[in-house]
């Protein structure tokens, strides 16, 4: 199919789509306000970037379709938490925010096919800053 990412199939990208919506749903139930989806830039992308009172958080959603979300949480390993620390520092010095409390949040998502909305746990302040570019703050 034309346009279609060999590595990423048009039903993973739907799932994907369908699973950050329903994380930016519960975080907005919870009084965050969702600053942006998908910012990318050369280090990769940022799944939502939102606000929690005065603290920014980046929040990782990982979904399955399987009942279990213990696969999805733990695949945000050290690799991807230096990764996504790096992202987050590139976000905040581009938006001038670095005086900012700033933490990561992991939203797994449960989504069996016959389930009409998923469950999902939260996973607040999931690991701190990794790597040579840690946040202080």
């Amino acid at each position: 199919m034309a346009g279609e990412s060999p590595t990423r199939p048009w039903w993973r990208r739907w799932f994907g789509t369908r699973s950050e919506r329903a994380a930016a749903r519960f975080l907005k139930r919870l009084g965050y306000r969702t600053l942006c989806r998908n910012y990318s830039c050369q280090f990769g992308e940022l799944d939502l970037v939102a606000i929690d009172g005065p603290c920014i958080v980046f929040v990782e959603v990982r979904s399955t379709e399987g009942e279990s979300t213990e696969r999805p949480a733990a695949s945000v390993d050290e690799k991807k938490q230096q990764r996504l620390t790096r992202l987050a520092l590139h976000f905040l010095k581009r938006h001038r925010l670095l005086d900012r409390p700033a933490r990561f949040d992991v939203l797994t998502l449960s989504w069996p096919a016959e389930q009409a909305e998923p469950r999902i746990e939260h996973h607040r302040s999931a690991f701190p800053a990794t790597g040579h570019f840690q946040m202080h703050s």
